[in-house]
């Protein structure tokens, strides 16, 4: 019985191989795949963010440049706005003076017209009439010449 003992103590010991095995299957080769996955998943999620801090730079570039436009279209609506106003308040103000005309003076259309007796040459009429902010004209209308020589009588 002891031979028996020994053989089955023999049998059940296998030598041990100090060099590892080529042919290596299971959980070895799996690390190793897992390795080259997380690598290159990092190389990939590395360039992603090199790449969205140059994105971000653009971006924030162009941020910049479209806020200095607004600011520069505000100025130039606040400008227009301004000059809108004083050009609105002068027309009110030339519409004012358009409705009335000053004493002695006839209003036919949107001019005022005064009629002189006196005779005098054109230049010396013309300053006449540029001393009280008006100027000679010709009337060559056919309207204008029944209503202002009617109006002056």
């Amino acid at each position: 019985m002891e031979d028996e003992y020994y053989v089955n103590v023999d049998r059940a010991t296998k030598p041990v191989n100090p060099r590892p095995s080529t042919n290596q299957t299971g959980p070895r080769r799996f690390h190793g795949a897992v390795v080259l996955c997380l690598g290159l998943l990092s190389v990939c999620l590395l360039a992603g963010l090199v790449g969205l801090a140059i994105h971000s730079a653009e971006v924030s570039a162009l941020k910049a440049e479209l806020t200095e436009r607004l600011q520069a279209s505000d100025d130039t609506l606040s400008s227009l706005t301004e000059e809108r106003d004083m050009l609105n308040a002068s027309l009110v103000n030339m519409t004012t003076r358009l409705r009335t005309c000053p004493a002695g003076w006839t209003r036919f259309t949107l001019s005022c017209y005064l009629l002189s007796e006196k005779s005098d040459s054109w230049d010396n009429a013309r300053n006449d009439c540029r001393s009280m902010g008006a100027d000679l004209v010709v009337i060559d209308s056919s309207e204008e010449q029944v209503h202002i020589p009617a109006a002056a009588h």
